[in-house]
């Protein structure tokens, strides 16, 4: 086998390693020279365009957080200026460099409470560094959006139940009350379709010469008067209705449970007691507050009825005050009380008919309501009448209150027999079985005792009708005197002994307030909310040109505004389309999950 022989070239590797020492020892350091100056550049150029990089972040962050703030700004619905000229002025009065690149762009819908602003700008920031490879300015653009939108819902519906009401409608067969409840229940099931219930709050407030707050709002307000528990309503003055609000700590006069309007022509109309009292007591006619149950809405709206004068200008002060946060203290103790308390069982703490936890006057999500008047709340008052403003009546100081002079004994019986001919000429009777009698003290209260039988007619008697034992006569209090009697009764009966009777204990014992006054604080109150940024929409339907121009002064505009007139149309529209027109308006609201 033939060995490979291998050489080594000893000579060219030693040349190779002398020339690498004298490389090291040569102290001139030329080339090395050369590298150290590259890499300085390198790091040098990598440091300035580092340098270029952060100024331009920092003007293009300063721009962008100064076109936020102002879109912002501009984008809020309750902003008065316009919102291009919002966004400019923030621009234009900071310390920010660049400008708007192009015309701020918004989308305004005040009639939804919806406004979104869209601005562009840029600023050129000039360059230290990068110029050197052809960058003498960077340019910084910025886009910034800002949209309101609606998070909660609140809706006061103040719906007209006087008199006229049942009159027949221009819609066939349907009287206005009919076609009212069948435009209000559409539009509560329209509100609530496709919708996240706890956002939307509906308050219904009837009203004709009052508005009946009912016992359950009037027992949570500590500074209405307790002189009597037979109706719910109060007594408002002038400078009420230049305040938006009502204080439940603010004394208020409950009005006086009395019916000025019944006329009797003879003494057993007694036995009716009083049908027409001012402040009403039928059902339907309470308010339902702050609920989103569908079905409590519909039975409200269901059990309406009319009847009595109009007072546009309460309804609207109540509507107001369930829309004001200074009333958030009854709602909240409302949404802690039982709807009906006899239905829960003692045992489960459940409702004995549902089988489910017992139903609050006010649901719990609504505990905090009426809320803050924010951009992301949204409050909408609907004021619907067919009429205009009435008279109405407040019973005087003097006889609200305390015991009167009129005793009733409940344990006297009396048959009156009424006979009459009937169309053969045949003689019928009737006996009628009549109880009570009524006395009066006609004499001073320092003087000796002296009283008027009503019934009897007999004067100068020493002790009321049946004596003052604790089983028969009994001193009646003034609310316990109207609560049976109307004033023309009391005035025609109990004080015929009085020469001036009628004058006295009639034409003299109330205030009555006209047309012209309620007008007046119908406008204030209007002016005040409206101040707050509820929306007011207003709907006279077929009612006349006084009413007309009130509803009309009342509402946000003309873009808030419905005239049902006397056909039954406004333009296309019939009173349940014109309440389906508010409801769409309303549901294009953007609610925010």
């Amino acid at each position: 086998m033939k060995m490979r022989e291998f050489k080594c070239n000893t000579k060219r590797f030693e040349k190779a390693a002398e020339s690498a020492r004298r490389f090291s020892r040569d102290e001139d350091g030329g080339v090395f020279t050369i590298f150290v100056t590259v890499g300085f550049l390198l790091i040098f150029a990598t440091a300035g365009i580092g340098v270029d990089i952060m100024n331009f972040e920092r003007d293009r962050a300063s721009l962008q957080g100064t076109l936020d703030r102002a879109v912002l700004a501009a984008a809020n619905v309750k902003q008065k200026l316009p919102p291009a000229e919002v966004v400019k002025s923030y621009i234009e009065k900071s310390d920010v460099r660049g400008e708007l690149s192009e015309e701020p762009e918004v989308e305004d819908d005040p009639r939804v409470g919806s406004r979104k602003v869209t601005a562009k700008a840029e600023v050129d920031v000039p360059t230290h560094f990068m110029w050197f490879f052809g960058y003498p300015q960077l340019t910084a653009s910025v886009t910034s959006v800002a949209e309101e939108a609606i998070g909660s819902l609140e809706i006061a519906m103040v719906l007209d139940i006087s008199g006229s009401m049942s009159w027949d409608s221009a819609t066939d067969d349907k009287s206005k009350m009919e076609v009212l409840q069948e435009a209000a229940t559409q539009f509560v099931t329209t509100m609530y379709t496709k919708e996240n219930p706890d956002k939307i709050s509906i308050s219904i407030i009837p009203y004709n010469n009052q508005v009946n707050a009912g016992a359950n709002i009037l027992g949570n307000m500590p500074g209405v008067t307790t002189e009597h528990s037979y109706s719910h309503c109060v007594d408002f003055v002038d400078n009420d209705f230049t305040e938006y609000w009502i204080d439940p700590n603010k004394k208020l006069n409950r009005t006086a449970h009395f019916d000025r309007r019944n006329y009797n022509d003879d003494y057993n109309d007694e036995i009716h007691n009083i049908s027409r009292s001012v402040c009403t007591t039928r059902a339907g006619s309470d308010i339902t507050a702050v609920t989103n149950v569908i079905s409590d809405l519909h039975s409200q709206i269901a059990a309406m009825s009319p009847g009595g004068n109009t007072s546009i200008d309460i309804g609207v002060k109540w509507g107001a005050a369930l829309l004001d946060p200074q009333f958030q203290p009854v709602i909240n103790k409302l949404s802690k009380q039982y709807a009906d308390p006899d239905a829960i069982d003692p045992d489960t703490g459940l409702d004995v008919n549902t089988g489910v936890a017992p139903k609050k006057i006010v649901p719990v999500t609504f505990d905090n309501r009426p809320m803050a008047y924010e951009s992301n709340v949204k409050k909408i008052m609907i004021v619907m009448t067919d009429g205009e403003n009435t008279e109405n009546w407040i019973l005087n100081e003097a006889y609200r209150d305390g015991d009167s002079d009129v005793w009733y004994n409940p344990n006297y019986e009396h048959e009156v027999e009424t006979c009459w001919y009937n169309n053969r000429g045949r003689l019928r009777c009737r006996t009628d079985r009549y109880g009570g009698e009524y006395s009066v003290r006609t004499s001073a209260p320092g003087d000796t005792p002296e009283y008027y039988w009503t019934r009897q007619e007999l004067e100068g008697q020493s002790e009321p009708f049946g004596g003052e034992a604790a089983d028969q006569s009994v001193r009646l209090t003034y609310p316990q005197l109207w609560n049976r009697v109307t004033l023309d009764w009391n005035a025609e009966y109990n004080y015929a002994w009085q020469s001036n009777h009628n004058q006295t204990w009639y034409n003299n014992a109330f205030t009555e307030i006209y047309r012209t006054k309620k007008d007046t604080r119908l406008q204030d109150i209007c002016t005040k909310v409206k101040g707050k940024d509820v929306d007011v929409y207003g709907i006279a339907f077929e009612a006349p040109s006084v009413g007309v121009t009130a509803i009309r002064n009342c509402s946000s505009g003309a873009g808030f505004f419905y005239e049902v007139k006397a056909d039954g149309k406004l333009g296309d529209l019939t009173l349940p389309q014109v309440f389906d027109s508010i409801a769409t308006a309303i549901k294009q609201l953007r609610l925010t999950q």
